[in-house]
């Protein structure tokens, strides 16, 4: 896993060999930010990473410039991998790790914010998960996302999302996915 830009850009972190996660391919990665830098200012941002896997969007985010991101991952693995990152990195209360079921996450979320909390959410599912075509619902319909705020949702080549409101547009980088969407106001 590599660190792209900004502040802790350059910097490479070796994930287990056992840890059940596909992060986000270095390549698809600077693609995706690429893209975003030329949308969005991640200075001050608060943001959610879904299905955080090895916190690679999250770190990326928080390099960035994010002023607080929100990490949800259910494995303990995986967790144990984004608090050794984030110490090694002296990240502290800008990271909220939450160890969790994301959709219960998105439920709890949903009932208490009617006005979105998050100017960017980013979910990277495992690409066979069954309810993955509910996200952007959930996300959208949900009032996760601010007004003006954008969720990205990366996935494989057998899914299309073209026909969800508040689509944008999708990007590819080999297998690697990513769907933009937005909140219909």
């Amino acid at each position: 896993m590599r660190i792209i830009s900004g502040q802790y850009g350059g910097r490479r972190f070796e994930a287990p060999r056992n840890l059940q996660a596909r992060p986000t391919t270095d390549i698809a990665k600077e693609g995706l930010f690429n893209i975003l830098n030329n949308r969005m200012d991640f200075e001050g941002i608060r943001a959610l990473d879904l299905f955080g896997g090895t916190g690679s969007i999250s770190f990326e985010l928080l390099s960035r410039g994010a002023n607080h991101v929100t990490c949800v991952e259910l494995g303990r693995q995986q967790q144990q991998f984004i608090l050794k990152t984030a110490t090694e990195l002296h990240i502290g209360h800008e990271l909220q790790l939450v160890r969790g079921d994301v959709f219960r996450y998105i439920k709890s979320q949903t009932a208490v914010n009617a006005d979105g909390i998050f100017d960017f959410i980013f979910a990277d599912p495992p690409y066979a998960l069954p309810d993955l075509p509910s996200l952007p619902g959930l996300i959208l319909d949900g009032n996760l996302l601010k007004g003006d705020g954008l969720f990205i949702l990366e996935h494989g080549k057998d899914n299309d999302f073209s026909a969800v409101p508040g689509f944008i547009e999708m990007r590819n980088y080999g297998a690697v996915h990513f769907s933009f969407f937005a909140r219909v106001l």
